[in-house]
């Protein structure tokens, strides 16, 4: 049968964006035969060069009745790919993962040089940009060329004393210094501030607008301050410790619950004893978090070899991942996800402040009937009309309060539904007495368990096993 017969049973529609052919019947007899070649033929006729799917025009000949009443898709054209996307590369590698020891040129190692520090040089290119690249082109069911996709372009994430070619290709340091990257992944170099040895009253406390490296341990009761990175080759006790950028402890943070260390990217270190640590990104922990309330915009991960989490408090805004959480003696733990730690906080304050604010309103509104019932009689004093006035003003502006703090609950409440991405993993073991929360779900752990993840699912917690 010739394209002009198989013309008065059938038509060939195309897509608005000509990346599908449709084959549909207009009417069928017994007469009707055809091949999947002259299907082919006909389709070609029509403007239908690429894309041709002869598995399907071979079926539609066998069997045309099975496909008499349905449209059908004959060809698909190739949709463009995006292509790379831009990206830009640090001189160094800043996730500070698989550390080693510095070797030495007598080919020994000194195990105590295991930190190495990111300095740079004046005028040292710190950071190259790479452009996107186009992706594979597309091509309708007609032949023609779709144009390529390019990836997505990134810029520069400009920080302080950094400076950028015209071309934006290259970054360049602007002083002597180190490499730290603070919120947001801004390219900083800060100059650094070094203590060879512990931070106590020789020392004294530290504010630097710049990278604090500091080889020994930090004492109670001192305070460091930096805009950049804060090293510490050593330990912390109960000291005040706070930086823009990221906090790494080699050595483990001995609190006392005295003190804070508190970091804008991440916070680094082998152990917490009864210690406040918050990052707006990661906590990592290779040993034990004991007895401390620690809070991270991301995760926290304690899953080294002994990977152990007791007692207090664990907040994430994703995952919290451990080897072991609680103990034998069912101490107290609490491990949270779902929801940023300071989102959470805000929660308590908000829930607070809407008690004080409907206690006011309520005093205001129980002297107003007062008030209004004594104008009404006509007895209403010159300091009571005053009073009325103000208590007026007292109950408008509560009102006001009091829709406002309901409006930023209901939205935090909200984020707190969405806690698909959540989830708490547990390695080795999980003992009774441990508290799961899940956004605004809570679990209690009453036996032990091995080897689980906690999730929400369908307004509960539920516990599968963690077969990786």
């Amino acid at each position: 049968m010739d394209s002009q017969q198989l013309d008065s049973y059938m038509r060939i529609q195309t897509s608005a964006d000509k990346l599908s052919a449709f084959l549909t019947f207009s009417r069928m007899d017994d007469d009707f035969s055809c091949t999947s070649k002259e299907l082919e033929i006909y389709a070609r006729s029509k403007g239908v060069t690429f894309g041709l799917d002869s598995a399907v025009l071979e079926q539609i000949a066998l069997n045309p009745l099975a496909y008499y009443k349905e449209q059908t898709i004959i060809a698909k054209g190739s949709v463009p790919a995006p292509g790379k996307d831009g990206y830009v590369k640090l001189v160094y590698d800043m996730s500070g993962e698989n550390k080693q020891p510095t070797e030495l040129d007598d080919g020994t190692v000194d195990f105590k040089e295991v930190v190495k520090l990111k300095n740079v040089k004046r005028g040292q290119m710190i950071a190259e940009r790479f452009a996107p690249t186009l992706g594979p082109a597309g091509t309708t069911i007609a032949g023609e060329l779709i144009p390529p996709k390019l990836g997505k372009t990134v810029r520069f994430k400009v920080g302080k004393n950094v400076v950028v070619n015209d071309e934006e290709t290259a970054m360049y340091s602007a002083i002597d210094g180190m490499i730290s990257l603070t919120d947001k992944d801004k390219i900083n170099v800060f100059p650094v501030y070094e203590v060879n040895g512990d931070v106590d009253y020789s020392i004294g406390n530290i504010d630097f607008v710049g990278t604090v490296v500091i080889r020994g341990n930090v004492l109670s009761g001192f305070r460091v301050r930096a805009s950049g990175d804060i090293r510490i080759i050593g330990g912390v006790e109960g000291a005040e410790i706070e930086s823009a950028g990221s906090i790494e402890i080699t050595g483990g943070i001995l609190a006392g619950s005295k003190g804070f260390v508190k970091a804008g990217r991440n916070v680094k270190c082998t152990f917490i004893q009864e210690g406040n640590v918050s990052a707006g990104e990661d906590v990592l922990v290779s040993q034990s978090i004991m007895h401390s309330h620690v809070r991270a915009g991301h995760s926290v991960i304690c899953a080294g070899a002994k990977g152990l989490v007791v007692g207090g408090l664990i907040q994430a805004g994703e995952l919290v991942e451990a080897r072991t959480v609680g103990n034998t003696m069912s101490t107290a733990t609490t491990i949270e996800a779902g929801v940023k730690p300071e989102l959470r906080n805000e929660l308590v304050e908000l829930r607070a402040k809407l008690r004080e604010t409907a206690a006011n309103l309520d005093k205001a509104e129980k002297a107003l009937v007062i008030l209004d019932q004594l104008a009404a009689a006509g007895q209403l004093a010159p300091d009571r009309l005053a009073m009325r006035i103000k208590l007026t003003a007292t109950k408008r502006q509560s009102i006001v309060e009091r829709d406002e703090f309901r409006s930023r609950l209901l939205e935090i409440e909200k984020s707190l539904e969405d806690s698909d991405v959540s989830k708490i993993v547990v390695n080795g073991t999980v003992y009774g007495g441990t508290k799961i929360v899940i956004g605004r779900y809570t679990r209690f752990v009453k036996d032990s368990a091995q080897r689980i993840i906690f999730r929400y699912s369908e307004g509960d917690i539920v516990m599968n096993p963690h077969l990786a």
